[in-house]
């Protein structure tokens, strides 16, 4: 599947410069391009969890009031906090090769945005692997956050805090396996490990019912 790269998000000046298109939800929230920047420079300005991050807080996150497919994850990595670009690294690889999709068009903030569970990189847990997302982030970013993509058309759910979140408790690779009962608002994934590569090579499912579904889906969400 090839997806062909659009235009890149406006710069400031672009936004003072472009017509006043500020628009009200049914809740009374204000959103448009310029509501958008607004919050996305406080997210990134944000040091609310500081005192239980390892690093000095660097929030993680691509948006754009335009972009109609939401990737909905767990938590920044090591790489990703290093680099400020979501899932620059192996997992990122390989969830890129699940949607048949081009690193420019993943990244390209007008079609899809990069939200996880939390945007700092949560540091390692005593036995190993990053500590969970602190669900602190979630509350008190994510819903104004969601509130300023209306164009939203698909959100894929990547692994078990993102799934657990918005689905409620439940088995990833299950629900991996039975995606068309979240269609055609959610697509539940495992997260794209080492890990789960192990999971999907003894899974010959995946590679022939999920991921044809998924790329479908994407198109659907791209038309």
């Amino acid at each position: 599947m090839i997806f062909q790269p659009q235009a890149s998000a406006p710069t400031t000046t672009e936004l003072r410069a472009a017509p006043k298109t500020t628009l009200v939800t049914e809740t009374g929230v204000e959103t448009g391009p310029e509501q958008l920047a607004e919050l996305l420079t406080s997210l990134r300005a944000c040091t609310a969890c500081a005192d239980i991050l390892p690093f000095e807080p660097r929030p993680v996150v691509h948006a754009d009031s335009r972009a109609r497919l939401l990737i909905a994850s767990q938590a920044p990595g090591t790489r990703v906090h290093e680099t400020g670009i979501s899932f620059n690294d192996a997992s990122g690889d390989r969830l890129r090769e699940w949607l048949g999709m081009e690193r420019d068009v993943f990244y390209d903030q007008t079609r899809v945005a990069l939200v996880p569970m939390a945007f700092c990189y949560p540091g390692v847990q005593p036995k190993g692997g990053d500590k969970p997302p602190p669900p602190a982030c979630a509350a008190l970013w994510r819903a104004r956050l969601l509130a300023q993509l209306p164009n939203i058309r698909l959100t894929l759910l990547v692994g078990g805090f993102a799934q657990n979140h918005v689905l409620g408790k439940g088995s990833v690779f299950d629900r991996t396996l039975d995606f068309e009962r979240f269609l055609p608002r959610f697509f539940p994934l495992p997260h794209p490990s080492w890990r789960t590569g192990q999971w999907e090579r003894r899974t010959p499912a995946f590679r022939a019912q999920v991921i044809p579904a998924l790329r479908q889906a994407l198109r659907a969400a791209f038309d």
